[in-house]
């Protein structure tokens, strides 16, 4: 695992234009951003044609010209986790998804980050509920991306929203339920 210090640091130089300092901040992070892409990728059908390098070279893609003011490491892993999640959103409406009924992308609302197919939600449904979740109450939609997305603790997302743990932990229960209801009873824990 990389060292915050040492991530926060190369962002830092990244932000300011030092040249070779992606390069240097890729080295440092490519594994860990690996194993979140995994994650993401948890439970998808056998045939699903993103694969775990593929999503992350994508998300990659999409980051690398982005202007992103990174605040630290615990921020980048969130903004990461955020990207990955889109591409596999557009991804699965990109291959009609929604118009033929295709089976989806499967993710879970346990707390272990897109676990459990046996209990998923389709990606699509549960973006479109995560959207709804948002604009009702922007906290607990972050928390539930930073958390089940981007795998990151309770200690971790309450020093990126400047909130207790103890606060990330009820906001995540009442919007976990909250999901599960918008998503017809499919997650009741």
């Amino acid at each position: 695992m990389s060292s915050p210090a040492d991530v926060t640091a190369l962002l830092t130089a990244w932000r300011s234009g030092e040249p070779g300092a992606l390069d240097r901040l890729l080295a440092v992070v490519y594994d860990e951003l690996h194993q979140i892409a995994g994650r993401q990728r948890r439970g998808e059908r056998e045939d699903h044609t993103l694969d775990t390098t593929a999503l992350l070279h994508e998300a990659y893609l999409r980051l690398v010209d982005a202007n992103v003011d990174w605040v630290d490491r615990t921020h980048f892993y969130a903004v990461v986790a955020r990207t990955m999640r889109r591409v596999l959103v557009d991804h699965a409406r990109a291959v009609g998804r929604v118009k033929r009924g295709a089976r989806g992308v499967k993710v879970s609302l346990d707390d272990q980050p897109l676990a459990s197919p046996e209990r998923a939600a389709d990606l699509v449904d549960l973006d479109e509920a995560m959207e709804r979740l948002s604009a009702l109450d922007e906290r607990k939609g972050r928390i539930v991306e930073l958390h089940y997305f981007g795998g990151l603790s309770y200690d971790e997302i309450a020093r990126v929203l400047e909130i207790s743990p103890a606060t990330v932990f009820r906001e995540l229960r009442l919007a976990r339920a909250w999901l599960a209801n918008a998503l017809g009873g499919k997650d009741s824990r």
